[in-house]
């Protein structure tokens, strides 16, 4: 096919790879807070989906050599706007991010995406003692503190994006949204929830589980992700609708034409062997693009892109069903939300 000979062609030049005049080398940066997308091992190097991804293309494409570094995610994207790091060029972008509605939209560029649309957001939010959220799954939060975390997306204007899984309406514009920053920005959010500053957090519907695997290496506070299904869980999943596409390569300036110096070279890899082999070495079949070497069978949804209509059982599994739901929504069984239980808890242990 043309596609074949393209790939073939690319291949056989890339053998001089940077020898050839007029290569262009493309920085871009990532953390190790992010798997399977962006980490580092036990030794501390750099790996992940989007490393080896790149990496991919260095071996067959000629033109343009990707260069990663390591940089805080928040030199790469703020609430306000593209970092400090890809602003004053340092580095030419920031790999793995999603291409969001809203203000990312607006403000940046993105290159084509490595993987579908695969990245759901949900509400996560602590259990009571017998495994009722607090916030439930019918809940449209009007009056309720939520929290974003910083630099990732779900952004927090994304919420006004999303529906609430169980009503199939929006939310309430009655919500006191809390950004979570800091070097760890999830840790920062789960801290805030169990100390009771937020009735829930605005996330990735996978973070839980991504962070309660906790490989050599990890950066992120392991011990504060125990707990998933017995002290805290889910109460919304399968939250598309805040996404305009899946995981890039590539977050930059607006107008950088990343997308297209970059889309000839990523469709290339994308219709290699490697690239499907890269797709089952992180457990991400199911959320790449499919080409003729995949396996059969790979279409299977995560439970964290499943919507909560669609969730069955009790929260145990991390992921709430509808009708799990408290007497009083986003009170405690103490008669209290968990934002006030948490200032009291606090006080508690206060010197007298």
């Amino acid at each position: 096919t043309t596609l074949a000979l393209l790939v073939a062609a690319q291949a056989a030049v890339a053998k001089t790879g940077l020898d050839i005049p007029g290569v262009e080398t493309i920085a871009l940066g990532q953390d190790v807070d992010y798997p399977p997308y962006a980490f580092q091992t036990a030794t501390g190097e750099l790996t992940g989906f989007g490393k080896d991804f790149a990496d991919g293309m260095n071996a067959i494409c000629a033109g343009v050599h990707i260069e990663v570094v390591e940089e805080r995610w928040s030199n790469c994207w703020t609430p306000d706007g593209v970092g400090a790091a890809i602003v004053n060029g340092t580095i030419d972008g920031c790999m793995t991010y999603t291409h969001t509605q809203g203000i990312r939209d607006d403000l940046a560029d993105f290159s084509i995406a490595m993987l579908n649309d695969n990245k759901a957001a949900g509400l996560l939010t602590l259990l009571d003692d017998t495994g009722t959220p607090y916030v439930d799954g019918m809940d449209d939060l009007a009056g309720k503190k939520i929290i974003d975390v910083s630099g990732w997306a779900p952004t927090a204007d994304g919420l006004g994006y999303v529906e609430n899984k169980c009503t199939g309406e929006g939310y309430s514009s009655d919500v006191d949204l809390v950004i979570a920053d800091g070097d760890v920005a999830n840790d920062v959010a789960m801290r805030m929830l169990r100390d009771g500053e937020g009735d829930a957090i605005f996330l990735y519907a996978e973070q839980a589980a991504e962070y309660l695997q906790c490989p050599d290496g990890a950066v992120w506070n392991c011990t504060l992700w125990e707990g998933f299904g017995t002290q805290y869980a889910y109460v919304q999943s399968g939250q598309f609708n805040y996404v305009v596409n899946g995981t890039t390569l590539v977050l930059a300036n607006k107008g950088s034409g990343i997308r297209d110096k970059l889309a000839p070279c990523m469709g290339a890899f994308m219709a290699t062997q490697e690239y499907s082999d890269l797709c089952v070495k992180y457990n991400l079949v199911g959320d790449c693009y499919a080409n003729e070497f995949f396996p059969a069978g790979s279409n299977d949804i995560p439970i964290d892109a499943v919507p909560t209509n669609e969730q069955t059982g009790d929260c145990s599994d991390g992921y709430c069903p509808c009708d799990n739901r408290s007497e009083t929504s986003g009170v405690t069984s103490l008669g209290v939300s968990p934002a006030l239980l948490g200032a009291l808890m606090v006080l508690t242990f206060l010197p007298l």
